[in-house]
């Protein structure tokens, strides 16, 4: 994928997550009196948090892939250096690594 098909994907990604980050923490769930009901506003909360902090990760992500874009290191796997393939890219253009390395770098982060 070329670079300016690349930035422009991004910055749409960037743009939609934007959008979400702003709505979920908008919401604030009501509170209630009873146990019953403070235990599932907890719940609530909890998920909502949960996206926020996945949203925000994948806000990173992009975010990176737009630096790497500007220092011309963008489809340049960072584990082993070689080209992240093609087809990853149009899947994932915020795909920092191939899909080998990526592996091994989920494995090391458990």
């Amino acid at each position: 994928m070329d670079t300016a098909t690349a930035r422009h994907r991004l910055e749409v990604m960037r743009a939609d997550l934007d959008r979400s980050i702003a709505v979920l923490r908008s919401e604030h769930p009501e509170r209630e009196n009873s146990a019953a009901d403070a235990g599932s506003v907890l719940t609530d909360s909890d998920r909502v948090q949960a996206a926020l902090a996945s949203l925000e990760r994948h806000r990173a992500a992009v975010e990176a892939a737009l630096s790497r874009i500007s220092a011309g290191t963008y489809g340049q796997c960072l584990g082993c250096g070689k080209p992240v393939p093609e087809g990853r890219l149009e899947a994932r253009p915020d795909a920092a690594r191939c899909v080998t390395c990526q592996a091994k770098h989920d494995r090391a982060r458990r």
